[in-house]
Protein backbone atom coordinates (compact mmCIF):
# COMPACT_ATOMS: atom_id res chain seq x y z
CA UNK A 1 0.00 0.00 0.00
CA UNK A 2 2.82 2.35 0.90
CA UNK A 3 4.70 1.45 -2.24
CA UNK A 4 1.05 2.37 -4.12
CA UNK A 5 0.94 5.92 -2.73
CA UNK A 6 4.65 6.42 -3.71
CA UNK A 7 4.26 5.80 -6.87
CA UNK A 8 0.99 8.25 -6.95
CA UNK A 9 2.85 10.91 -5.57
CA UNK A 10 5.80 10.51 -7.90
CA UNK A 11 3.77 10.64 -11.14
CA UNK A 12 1.95 13.57 -9.94
CA UNK A 13 5.03 15.57 -9.24
CA UNK A 14 6.24 14.64 -12.62
CA UNK A 15 3.05 15.90 -14.74
CA UNK A 16 3.19 18.96 -12.70
CA UNK A 17 6.67 19.48 -14.01
CA UNK A 18 5.88 18.94 -17.42
CA UNK A 19 3.40 21.71 -17.07
CA UNK A 20 5.55 24.55 -15.87
CA UNK A 21 8.09 23.45 -18.35
CA UNK A 22 5.09 23.65 -21.73
CA UNK A 23 4.06 27.29 -19.76
CA UNK A 24 7.81 28.63 -20.01
CA UNK A 25 8.48 27.07 -24.01
CA UNK A 26 5.09 29.34 -24.80
CA UNK A 27 6.28 32.81 -23.83
CA UNK A 28 9.01 33.04 -26.51
CA UNK A 29 7.61 34.04 -30.01
CA UNK A 30 5.89 36.93 -27.77
CA UNK A 31 9.52 37.95 -27.13
CA UNK A 32 10.56 37.74 -30.58
CA UNK A 33 7.83 39.48 -32.02
CA UNK A 34 8.57 42.72 -29.56
CA UNK A 35 11.77 42.83 -30.89
CA UNK A 36 10.98 42.82 -34.27
CA UNK A 37 8.46 45.73 -34.00
CA UNK A 38 10.91 47.90 -32.35
CA UNK A 39 13.28 47.25 -35.10
CA UNK A 40 10.81 48.66 -37.86
CA UNK A 41 9.92 51.35 -35.62
CA UNK A 42 14.19 52.59 -35.30
CA UNK A 43 14.28 52.21 -39.01
CA UNK A 44 10.53 54.79 -39.93
CA UNK A 45 12.23 56.73 -37.07
CA UNK A 46 15.64 57.31 -39.10
CA UNK A 47 13.74 58.18 -42.73
CA UNK A 48 13.63 61.82 -41.67
CA UNK A 49 17.27 62.00 -41.28
CA UNK A 50 18.35 61.06 -44.98
CA UNK A 51 15.81 62.87 -46.93
CA UNK A 52 17.34 65.73 -49.69
CA UNK A 53 16.34 69.16 -50.83
CA UNK A 54 13.59 69.34 -53.10
CA UNK A 55 14.30 70.43 -56.85
CA UNK A 56 12.42 73.47 -56.44
CA UNK A 57 14.86 74.25 -53.47
CA UNK A 58 17.98 73.78 -55.25
CA UNK A 59 17.08 75.58 -58.78
CA UNK A 60 16.75 78.77 -56.63
CA UNK A 61 20.10 78.23 -55.28
CA UNK A 62 21.47 78.16 -58.73
CA UNK A 63 19.52 80.90 -59.89
CA UNK A 64 20.91 83.55 -56.90
CA UNK A 65 24.39 82.44 -58.17
CA UNK A 66 23.83 83.72 -61.46
CA UNK A 67 24.99 87.16 -63.23
CA UNK A 68 23.39 89.14 -65.03
CA UNK A 69 25.43 89.51 -68.28
CA UNK A 70 27.29 92.75 -69.49
CA UNK A 71 25.55 94.40 -72.40
CA UNK A 72 28.03 93.87 -75.80
CA UNK A 73 28.82 95.85 -78.59
CA UNK A 74 27.53 95.09 -82.17
CA UNK A 75 28.72 96.54 -85.39
CA UNK A 76 25.76 96.21 -87.65
CA UNK A 77 26.17 97.58 -91.46
CA UNK A 78 24.84 97.62 -95.20
CA UNK A 79 27.41 97.19 -98.13
CA UNK A 80 26.20 97.30 -101.56
CA UNK A 81 29.51 97.18 -103.18
CA UNK A 82 31.99 95.91 -100.27
CA UNK A 83 33.68 99.37 -98.98
CA UNK A 84 31.61 99.98 -95.55
CA UNK A 85 31.67 96.22 -95.34
CA UNK A 86 35.56 96.62 -95.17
CA UNK A 87 35.33 99.58 -92.25
CA UNK A 88 32.72 97.24 -90.49
CA UNK A 89 35.48 94.41 -90.47
CA UNK A 90 38.30 96.65 -88.91
CA UNK A 91 35.70 97.62 -86.39
CA UNK A 92 34.86 94.15 -85.26
CA UNK A 93 38.85 93.37 -85.22
CA UNK A 94 39.43 96.62 -83.01
CA UNK A 95 36.68 95.88 -80.73
CA UNK A 96 35.87 92.51 -80.56
CA UNK A 97 32.56 93.04 -81.48
CA UNK A 98 29.65 91.19 -83.25
CA UNK A 99 29.41 91.75 -86.58
CA UNK A 100 25.68 91.83 -88.10
CA UNK A 101 25.36 92.40 -92.14
CA UNK A 102 21.92 94.23 -93.27
CA UNK A 103 20.95 92.30 -96.32
CA UNK A 104 18.09 94.05 -98.32
CA UNK A 105 15.53 90.91 -99.43
CA UNK A 106 16.06 91.92 -103.12
CA UNK A 107 19.85 92.39 -103.86
CA UNK A 108 20.90 95.77 -105.46
CA UNK A 109 22.59 95.45 -109.03
CA UNK A 110 24.37 97.85 -110.75
CA UNK A 111 21.47 99.34 -112.68
CA UNK A 112 19.76 99.56 -109.65
CA UNK A 113 22.70 102.52 -108.27
CA UNK A 114 22.88 104.00 -111.48
CA UNK A 115 22.84 107.34 -110.24
CA UNK A 116 22.49 108.94 -113.55
CA UNK A 117 19.31 107.12 -114.50
CA UNK A 118 16.45 109.36 -112.47
CA UNK A 119 14.61 106.22 -112.89
CA UNK A 120 17.13 103.48 -110.89
CA UNK A 121 16.15 101.47 -107.43
CA UNK A 122 18.42 103.77 -105.61
CA UNK A 123 16.97 107.16 -106.67
CA UNK A 124 13.31 106.50 -106.61
CA UNK A 125 13.76 105.12 -102.87
CA UNK A 126 16.05 108.05 -101.50
CA UNK A 127 13.15 110.35 -103.32
CA UNK A 128 10.14 108.36 -101.19
CA UNK A 129 10.26 109.32 -97.64
CA UNK A 130 8.10 106.52 -97.12
CA UNK A 131 10.48 103.85 -98.55
CA UNK A 132 11.40 100.45 -96.46
CA UNK A 133 12.74 98.02 -98.91
CA UNK A 134 12.57 94.14 -96.94
CA UNK A 135 15.19 92.88 -95.67
CA UNK A 136 16.00 88.71 -94.97
CA UNK A 137 16.89 87.93 -90.94
CA UNK A 138 16.36 89.19 -87.43
CA UNK A 139 18.39 90.57 -85.01
CA UNK A 140 18.27 88.30 -81.99
CA UNK A 141 18.53 90.26 -79.17
CA UNK A 142 19.39 93.72 -79.55
CA UNK A 143 18.55 94.88 -76.34
CA UNK A 144 21.71 93.31 -75.04
CA UNK A 145 23.73 95.71 -76.59
CA UNK A 146 25.25 98.84 -75.48
CA UNK A 147 27.07 100.19 -77.95
CA UNK A 148 25.85 99.64 -81.48
CA UNK A 149 28.04 101.11 -84.59
CA UNK A 150 25.74 101.46 -87.23
CA UNK A 151 27.31 101.66 -90.93
CA UNK A 152 26.29 102.78 -94.37
CA UNK A 153 27.49 104.15 -98.05
CA UNK A 154 25.97 107.62 -98.63
CA UNK A 155 23.56 108.24 -101.07
CA UNK A 156 22.60 111.68 -101.98
CA UNK A 157 23.56 112.70 -99.01
CA UNK A 158 21.34 110.13 -96.62
CA UNK A 159 21.95 106.65 -95.25
CA UNK A 160 19.84 104.47 -97.48
CA UNK A 161 16.46 103.60 -96.64
CA UNK A 162 17.01 100.07 -96.00
CA UNK A 163 18.44 101.32 -92.72
CA UNK A 164 15.66 102.67 -91.85
CA UNK A 165 14.14 99.50 -92.22
CA UNK A 166 16.48 97.61 -90.19
CA UNK A 167 15.94 100.15 -87.48
CA UNK A 168 12.19 99.97 -88.06
CA UNK A 169 12.61 95.76 -87.29
CA UNK A 170 14.65 96.37 -83.92
CA UNK A 171 14.58 97.76 -80.63
CA UNK A 172 18.15 99.07 -78.99
CA UNK A 173 16.50 100.78 -75.84
CA UNK A 174 19.32 103.42 -74.84
CA UNK A 175 22.18 101.97 -76.31
CA UNK A 176 24.75 104.21 -77.67
CA UNK A 177 24.17 104.75 -81.24
CA UNK A 178 27.77 105.39 -83.48
CA UNK A 179 26.53 105.84 -87.44
CA UNK A 180 29.69 105.68 -89.61
CA UNK A 181 29.85 105.64 -93.33
CA UNK A 182 31.51 105.64 -96.78
CA UNK A 183 31.65 107.80 -99.63
CA UNK A 184 33.05 108.99 -102.60
CA UNK A 185 33.30 112.74 -101.37
CA UNK A 186 30.12 113.31 -99.57
CA UNK A 187 31.14 114.11 -95.57
CA UNK A 188 28.45 111.99 -92.87
CA UNK A 189 26.73 115.58 -93.10
CA UNK A 190 22.76 114.86 -91.49
CA UNK A 191 23.27 111.43 -92.81
CA UNK A 192 21.83 110.23 -89.67
CA UNK A 193 19.85 113.04 -88.52
CA UNK A 194 16.73 111.33 -90.23
CA UNK A 195 17.52 107.84 -88.19
CA UNK A 196 17.64 109.10 -84.75
CA UNK A 197 13.77 109.99 -85.19
CA UNK A 198 13.29 105.91 -84.72
CA UNK A 199 15.50 105.31 -81.94
CA UNK A 200 13.97 107.86 -79.28
CA UNK A 201 15.97 106.25 -75.92
CA UNK A 202 18.81 105.73 -77.70
CA UNK A 203 22.09 107.96 -77.16
CA UNK A 204 23.58 108.74 -80.81
CA UNK A 205 27.13 110.33 -81.12
CA UNK A 206 28.40 112.12 -84.37
CA UNK A 207 29.42 110.16 -86.81
CA UNK A 208 32.64 109.54 -89.08
CA UNK A 209 32.97 108.68 -93.26
CA UNK A 210 35.41 107.36 -94.23
CA UNK A 211 37.08 106.50 -97.49
CA UNK A 212 36.93 103.15 -99.28
CA UNK A 213 40.19 102.18 -98.85
CA UNK A 214 40.82 103.25 -94.96
CA UNK A 215 43.15 101.52 -92.77
CA UNK A 216 42.47 99.84 -89.79
CA UNK A 217 44.70 102.09 -87.85
CA UNK A 218 42.65 104.87 -89.07
CA UNK A 219 39.47 103.63 -87.89
CA UNK A 220 41.10 102.65 -84.41
CA UNK A 221 42.30 106.37 -84.18
CA UNK A 222 38.93 107.14 -84.18
CA UNK A 223 37.40 104.73 -81.85
CA UNK A 224 40.14 106.02 -79.69
CA UNK A 225 38.69 109.82 -79.94
CA UNK A 226 35.12 108.35 -79.29
CA UNK A 227 36.30 108.01 -75.42
CA UNK A 228 33.83 105.13 -75.17
CA UNK A 229 34.48 102.51 -72.16
CA UNK A 230 35.05 99.65 -74.15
Amino acid sequence: MKRMLALLTALTLACALTACGGTGAQSDPDQSQTQQEGTSSAGEASSPEQSTPSASSTQEAGESDEETPEGGVLVAYFSATGNTEGIAQHLQSILDADLYEIVPEVPYTDEDLNYSNDNCRANQEQNDPAARPSITGTLENPEDYDVVFLGYPIWWGQAPKVIYTFLESCDFGDATIVPFCTSGSSSIGSSADGLQELTANAQWLDGQRFSSGASQDEVTQWVDSLGLDL
